[in-house]
């Protein structure tokens, strides 16, 4: 039997959204909550990662260990993230354990976030910005995206601040949990071997006490600021390029042309970058990447060489950018369409990736596209569609950072 798309909303708002296949090995789920870094007050920044940790410290009558043990003993693979503008709590199991698994993921919904877990969890946080803080790439984003939206919500940083964690308050986060995670900014997302109707039921069972909030997002394309700074870091023994450019938004059409167009630019093993850049021996990394988002998207270029080259590399990236529209072939679409094709179909072959793919396409647009008709926008996709998405979004960078060693 093919895979059948079912959607059900629950009278207090809360969305259900499954690919069924019977004939499928496993099953997937996850509760996908509209809300990220974007949606804080820039003093809770860093809150949506935070309660994310606090999520598995267990519910009222569930230890953060029991919880554990729980998802082992039935053989979950089972994990989270937060981004910018999201937060995902999901399991992969077999579907004789899809049943407990899914009564597990609803139960640490609702999370007890004791005052003393609260506590410990912070240095826990802290200790992961300064991991992160100790990568290049990481630093000159987080950065780059400050310049780029300047006080616009988009700024934030996912993990927060030392300071915005570090004066935190528990009841701060009670207030966001109880707006943002509200069933009306909610969407469970199934896909594989289970029984739609009977899951429903057991989901219903599960959230029907969750109260909807009518919390929403304004997601009108923000403003940019942008410009070019250079970070120094006695960190930092090589030099860091990245450069941010408009894109295309996740509902626009043209992002499928825009993720063939960074491939073409910036792939890391055959492109335009890595022919003018790696294969003379300029740069040691040297990529471009399409990043539609809610309300808004952009490219980014990224490479890393000597520090005394940094400028040659920014240069000739300059030049593969400005000259890209003006050199596309067939050949650059007919080498690597057929790749992106078997990428798509090979995600969605498995019912843990059907299942993120449908929970962060509907979670932020509440539009269902089947994987099929996704490979057939990718495949009739044409020279002049490539064109048409570079004359309405020129890789013209608005914002570029360089991170170096000390002077």
């Amino acid at each position: 039997m093919p895979v059948t798309f079912q959607q059900k909303t629950l009278s207090n708002g809360l969305t259900i959204v499954a690919e069924v296949d019977s004939q499928a090995a496993t099953a997937a789920a996850g509760f996908f909550v509209k809300t990220g870094a974007r949606d804080e007050a820039t003093p809770l920044m860093g809150v949506s990662h935070f309660l994310e940790h606090m999520m598995f410290k267990g519910t009222s009558d569930i230890s953060a260990e029991q919880l554990n043990q729980k998802f082992d003993e039935i053989g979950a693979r089972n994990n989270a993230f937060t981004s910018n503008d999201m937060t995902c709590f999901y399991a992969h199991l077999l579907p004789e354990a899809f049943d407990s698994g899914l009564d597990l993921l609803g139960s640490m919904m609702r999370p007890a976030l004791r005052e003393t877990d609260f506590t410990t969890e912070k240095g826990v946080i802290i200790e992961e910005i300064a991991m992160y803080e100790d990568n290049p790439f990481w630093l000159l984003y987080e950065a780059s995206l400050e310049k780029h939206f300047a006080a616009h919500p988009l700024s934030h940083r996912v993990l927060g601040t030392r300071e915005t964690i570090t004066n935190m308050q528990r009841d701060q986060m009670l207030a966001y949990f109880t707006n943002c995670y509200s069933a009306d900014n909610t969407t469970v997302a199934l896909a594989g071997n289970l029984d739609f109707a009977n899951t429903c039921d057991r989901i219903e069972a599960l959230c029907e006490s969750w109260q909807r909030t009518s919390v929403s997002r304004d997601n009108n394309e923000p403003p940019l600021v942008g410009g070019e700074f250079t970070l120094r870091s006695p960190k930092v023994s090589r030099g860091y390029l990245l450069a941010l450019c408009k894109g295309p938004s996740l509902s626009d059409e043209r992002r499928y042309a825009a993720g063939l167009l960074a491939q073409i630019l910036g792939t890391p093993d055959n492109s335009r970058m890595h022919w003018a850049l790696i294969e003379p021996g300029l740069a040691e990394e040297a990529q471009a990447q399409a990043d539609p988002q809610d309300g808004f998207g952009q490219f980014y270029v990224y490479a890393s060489g000597d520090p005394e080259s940094i400028d040659e590399i920014w240069d000739i990236t300059q030049r593969q950018m400005t000259q890209l529209r003006e050199t596309l072939t067939q050949a650059d679409l007919d080498r690597l369409l057929p790749k992106s094709v078997t990428a798509a179909t090979l995600a969605g072959e498995r019912p843990h990736d059907r299942m993120h793919r449908l929970g962060r396409l509907f979670t932020s647009t509440r539009e269902y596209i089947p994987l099929e008709e996704e490979l057939a926008r990718l495949s009739r996709i044409t020279l002049d569609h490539l064109r048409d998405c570079l004359t309405a979004f020129p890789l013209q960078a608005v914002t570029v950072g360089k991170l170096l060693p000390p002077a």
